[in-house]
């Protein structure tokens, strides 16, 4: 499915949560008669109450709040904070709860992992941080890398309606019986903005592949510049090709990739595909002072994304996602510039030698990691052919 694109909106660009949580709880304090927000963790820490705080502050005068989390991310918030947001009069429910440790299934691998709000049918934002405080604590000093985006304009009303549905279906499979149909959208507000942008989402059903096919299409039509911040990649053979096309084609590939991993099998797994990149001309960057968390790209200065969607095979084939792809000339360029700045001042250029330089039993766990990473996909039978060798 291409995507559907809609002029005359409005994107402002926050960049990590010490812009975004700001914004997020203005809006929220300035709603009149919907506040609606998915996201796959809310943690009770300072900035999970300061979240909370604003949510309740809004039901208690009277408006319609909605909170909707993943069972497996928050998977302590129904009985903790959750609780507290309910008793303050918030809607709260639970996607695909976990009931146990024990006993694999597949569906427990489909998450929702989207970071979606709507304040009011006018205000929407969308990216992929989570309700959590930006500092991880231990030896980082520096915020979690990340992004989010506000907007304002027609594309809110496409927003608001996939989240409507998700609610709907999540309070069916709640209360056993199909929900009353929610009354009708007004239209969104027009906004003063020109940006061309549209919605893509990923799910099990109509669109299984739209953001992968998005990310494929503008790399495959790449000229000059493809930059990519991902906090975990692990692309399938399609893009991998497409990827390594667009370099050996002469254009400049520069991925930015998490310094500090916190899932190991998969950075181990990650690690195998660096020296193929190299290779073909691909400039690896790995982010060092905090976490990265970034889904994000740019290309050529004109096409962008921002989102909830890593490149990886949870993203890509298993979990709801959501990711706002712009054509605009300048928001690109200003999320190109953030880059940038990233690279040139808080990233590590791997290179070849570097890669050399590896231990034996290094490599060993890479080529491992692979392995097992793609057992998994198998076991699934979510990845068919976009994961093979």
């Amino acid at each position: 499915m291409s995507a559907d694109f809609l002029s005359g909106n409005r994107l402002r660009l926050l960049q990590s949560g010490g812009e975004y949580f700001p914004a997020l709880i203005a809006a929220i304090d300035a709603a009149a008669h919907e506040v609606h927000l998915e996201t796959y963790i809310f943690a009770d820490d300072a900035t999970g109450r300061r979240v909370g705080a604003a949510l309740t502050r809004a039901a208690q005068r009277g408006v319609a709040v909605r909170v909707l989390v993943d069972g497996f991310g928050a998977r302590e918030f129904a009985a903790g904070l959750g609780a507290s947001l309910a008793a303050g009069r918030v809607e709260v429910m639970t996607y695909r709860p976990e009931v146990g440790w024990f006993g694999f299934r597949r569906h427990r691998l489909r998450r929702l992992h989207r970071k979606l709000a709507v304040v009011d049918g006018r205000l929407a934002f969308v990216g992929g941080i989570n309700v959590i405080d930006d500092f991880d604590g231990g030896e980082a000093a520096a915020a979690r890398f990340d992004y989010a985006i506000s907007v304002e304009g027609p594309l809110v009303g496409r927003i608001h309606a996939t989240m409507r549905h998700v609610w709907r279906l999540v309070r069916w499979a709640h209360l056993g019986r199909r929900p009353p149909p929610p009354p009708a959208l007004p239209p969104a507000p027009p906004s003063d903005g020109s940006v061309l942008a549209a919605l893509l989402i990923r799910d099990n059903i109509g669109h299984r592949h739209d953001i992968e096919n998005a990310y494929l299409s503008a790399i495959a039509q790449a000229r000059r510049e493809i930059l990519v911040a991902n906090a975990y990649f692990l692309p399938g053979r399609r893009f991998r090709k497409v990827l390594l096309a667009a370099a050996e084609r002469g254009g400049e590939v520069r991925l930015l990739l998490q310094g500090r991993p916190d899932h190991l099998l998969l950075h181990y797994a990650t690690l195998s595909l660096y020296e193929r990149m190299l290779s073909a001309g691909v400039r690896i960057f790995e982010y060092v002072p905090a976490h990265l968390h970034a889904k994000v790209a740019v290309i050529d200065s004109a096409w962008a994304t921002v989102g909830s969607s890593n490149i990886d095979p949870i993203s890509l084939l298993l979990a709801r996602e959501a990711n706002v792809v712009v054509r605009d000339a300048g928001f690109a360029t200003e999320l190109r510039a953030s880059l940038a700045s990233a690279i040139e001042g808080s990233a590590r250029e791997i290179r070849a030698a570097d890669l050399r330089r590896r231990s034996w039993l290094a490599r060993l766990a890479s080529r491992a990691a692979y392995g097992v990473v793609r057992f998994l996909i198998g076991v699934t039978h979510y990845g068919g052919k976009r994961y093979a060798k």
